[in-house]
This record gives structure tokens, sequence and C-alpha cells, in this order.
């Protein structure tokens, strides 16, 4: 059977990246670093509007709208972790051989992601809401605000959500999508 993926241009979508094997390589900022100008190197040419993240030790989610036209998300996945994978320290990339991959590549990510078509606004905002409870949801902080890998402070900012919003637990259903 041949997965499909939705290609809708000008879409909003939600994706999950995990990396493999759950391995915590974002709970180093140095790779997050590198994993942000891995977004920034690929938006440059293949631009796209991050509309809400959260960057979790082993996984990220994240809300994307791609231009009018344009629905392909797969191609920008693939730059993304490919690029990531050739800039991350050398420690953290498996031996030459490891990777199931083409070409040899070290595998750091699963090799799918999970990917949802959002549908509507209530449905956009139910997907920016969990992205930014996910710290919380994963026992790392007591509230979003304190996660620093995460666009919860551009809400707050933008005044879309209190500073203290999530600080009284789960205050949404939960999109079932880890």
């Amino acid at each position: 059977m041949q997965y499909r993926r939705a290609n809708i241009s000008g879409g909003s979508f939600f994706f999950t990246l995990v990396t493999e094997k759950r391995r915590a390589l974002f709970g180093d900022r140095e790779n997050v670093d590198v994993l942000r100008e891995a977004f920034r190197n690929v938006k440059a040419k293949r631009p796209f509007v991050i509309d809400a993240i959260v960057i979790m030790p082993d996984h990220l989610h994240c809300i994307w709208t791609l231009p009018p036209g344009d629905g392909d998300f797969s191609v920008r996945w693939r730059l993304i972790k490919t690029w990531f994978t050739k800039h991350c320290r050398a420690e953290l990339r498996a031996p030459q051989g490891y990777s199931r991959h083409q070409k040899n590549e070290q595998s750091l990510w699963q090799r799918r992601f999970w990917e949802h078509t959002l549908r509507d606004e209530t449905d956009f905002a139910r997907h920016v809401e969990y992205i930014h409870y996910n710290p919380v949801k994963h026992g790392y902080v007591d509230t979003p605000g304190e996660w620093p890998y995460s666009s919860f402070q551009r809400y707050v900012a933008a005044g879309t959500f209190p500073a203290n919003w999530g600080s009284g637990g789960v205050i949404f259903e939960d999109v079932g999508c880890e």
C-alpha cells in the first residue's frame, strides 16, 4: 500500500515529527539552534509561514501555512531534515552504514511524519493550543510560558493568549496526534 498525503495549495497543516528511536536531540540548545537554521535555510528557498511551533527534546509540533498555488510540504520537510542531519554535531550522527535511508544518510529522524490538514479556524485554534500546551502535557514545565522553544511568547505578545494561559491544567481537547 502506498501512503498518500494531502496536497492542498496554500493550505494550513499541523505536523508532528519525531526523532529516530525518540532520541532527545533537542534537549541540547545547540541542536535547537541548528534546527532553527535549517528552517530559515529552507524557508528562504521555499517560502512558508510557521504559524505555531514547539520543539520538544525528542519531537516537534508545528503549523505551517503554504503560499497560494503551493501544496508541497513533503519536499520542505525532506530538505529541513537533511539540512539538520548534515549540520548537527558530528557526535550525534550515526556511524556510516547505520542508516536505512538512501545514500547512507544518518538516521536522526523517523522516516515519516504526522500531518493533518486544518479544516477551519476552530481546528486551527485547537492545534495551536495543543502545540503550546505540549511541554506542560509532558511534564517539562508547569506553564506554557516557561518552555523556551515555542511560539507561545509570540502569541502572548500579539494578545492572543494571556501570559498565564494553560497554568491551571488541561483547558482544551487533546487532538490525539502523539
